[in-house]
């Protein structure tokens, strides 16, 4: 729960919606209309990356809970209609290792790897310049970057949690 499902969330965010978001910012860039919304008198960042950042905000922790049922359901699938553990037994086990604190760290990660990518995606779709092909690069560059510093900022967030909450042993 506290490694795998953000994880899982910040590899889904940093190719689906980090390739999108900097594709449509990068977009907009070369064919100059983030350019007319600032001679508008319009901020590019208040119209287009808050909402970003809102909608990344509101579905991170979704997707990651959405990850985490999955990841328990099938694993009880497995256990019990293949391995032929009992429901009782598999659902105690369960319990007897998962916290809530377990959720808790996993939600605020991928929350933290969601405004990650979406800083990464956003700072490169709108200095995206040199037609498609910079478009292009832009795209790619934010979702190697965005997925690269969710792996880093998890392996510092792993130490700490470690540090404070440490894993119950058997």
């Amino acid at each position: 729960i506290r490694q795998g499902a953000p994880m899982v969330t910040a590899l889904l965010l940093g190719g689906a919606a980090g390739s999108a978001i900097s594709s449509d910012l990068g977009a907009r860039t070369i064919r100059d209309e983030v350019d007319a919304l600032r001679v508008m008198g319009i901020d590019p960042v208040r119209r287009l990356v808050a909402p970003r950042l809102a909608a990344m905000i509101a579905l991170t922790p979704l997707l990651c809970m959405l990850i985490i049922f999955m990841g328990v359901f099938t694993g009880y699938v497995i256990a019990v209609g293949f391995q032929g553990v009992t429901p009782g037994s598999y659902l105690s086990a369960f319990a007897a290792f998962a916290k809530m604190s377990d959720l808790w760290v996993a939600i605020v990660k991928s929350i933290l790897f969601g405004v990650i990518v979406l800083i990464v995606s956003c700072q490169r779709g709108l200095e995206a310049t040199a037609g498609p092909k910079g478009v292009a690069n832009a795209v790619n560059a934010a979702v190697v970057i965005g997925v690269i510093a969710a792996f880093g900022v998890n392996l510092v967030i792993t130490q700490l949690v470690s540090m404070f909450i440490p894993t119950q042993v058997g």
